[in-house]
């Protein structure tokens, strides 16, 4: 039997980082190990669970995703790796379908992710209440009906929730740790795999719950990390990565993405991007194709007042 590793990246939020330990110790299959990248200063207090923990300082300036999960990898000893993010909370079966699936296909999975609103977790939780209130993303596909299905489009990845055999992501190199701060790294491992012919899947289970925070949607409050990875990005690969984001920060002014040009950053996010983007506590996620929906509608609208031709009426 394969033995399985947890990694999480963490920086700040300790309470999350205890409800991640807490769903680790419900789980039908214990995993071999957690290892905690600490992207802060200090490690952590943490309660005690019955498996080893093990903590590991990532520095650097910005956030370094990317070189603290091939730190966590590195330091690991299982066969199998599971990643979860600082504010995942596994259900009782990620553990053991996460093995299932890596036995069955040598490749990286992505389990379920449903989105808690505010006060979900507080106090004694259950998972029978968080299956009440937790609610899917609307711009992220769904998992299978059962079983397996391979993505072909390597955009899919979404570092939230996922496996891969160690071995596996050893032989890959990783990722690439010129990615700082937010944005573009798990894009760019996609396309690695992607071209090392390594399947990258959806699979039905290995859920998690992802714990509300206060978060900006396109990612206004990361903008010059995200203008400096799609640069990256197209570095490499001759293109640029999270266009949607792009064309956001465009559409509010915010940057010129003229192509065969470097980025220009026009201007920094103001009140009204920060409220336009920014998660309000009734909501479990933030939602970039509806402040998209939002940003194009006052492009016509001003058009039409520009032009004194009445804007089309929405519905």
């Amino acid at each position: 039997m394969s033995t399985v590793s947890v990694v999480t990246l963490a920086k700040g939020r300790p309470a999350h980082l205890r409800n991640v330990l807490l769903g680790l110790a419900r789980q039908t299959r214990p995993p071999a190990e957690l290892i905690v990248a600490v992207m802060q200063d200090a490690p952590y207090d943490l309660p005690e669970v019955p498996f080893p923990v093990r903590q590991i300082l990532v520095p650097g300036r910005e956030l370094p995703l990317a070189a603290a999960r091939n730190r966590g990898v590195a330091a690991a000893c299982g066969d199998d790796v599971v990643f979860l993010d600082v504010d995942c909370i596994p259900a009782p079966s990620l553990v053991a379908d996460y093995a299932r699936g890596l036995a069955a296909l040598d490749g990286l999975l992505m389990g379920e992710v449903l989105h808690l609103p505010e006060r979900a977790t507080a106090g004694d939780w259950r998972y029978a209440d968080l299956d009440a209130v937790a609610e899917r993303h609307s711009d992220r596909r769904g998992p299978p009906a059962s079983g397996i299905e391979i993505c072909n489009d390597y955009r899919c990845f979404w570092s939230l929730n996922y496996a891969i055999r160690r071995a596996t992501f050893l032989a890959t190199g990783g990722f690439d740790e010129r990615y700082t701060g937010y944005g573009g790294e798990d894009t760019d491992f996609g396309k690695l795999l992607a071209t090392r012919g390594i399947p990258i899947a959806w699979m039905k289970g290995a859920r998690a719950y992802h714990q509300y925070h206060p978060h900006h949607m396109p990612p206004v409050h990361h903008l010059d990390s995200v203008v400096r990875n799609a640069e990256l990005f197209a570095s490499k690969w001759g293109y640029r990565t999270m266009g949607h984001w792009l064309y956001a920060f465009r559409v509010m002014g915010l940057i010129d993405d003229t192509p065969d040009r470097p980025i220009r950053i026009l201007r920094r996010p103001d009140a009204g991007d920060l409220a336009l983007t920014g998660q309000q506590s009734h909501q479990p996620y933030t939602n970039s194709a509806s402040v998209i929906r939002t940003l194009e509608a006052r492009q016509v609208e001003g058009a039409a007042m520009a032009s004194g031709v009445p804007a089309p009426a929405t519905a």
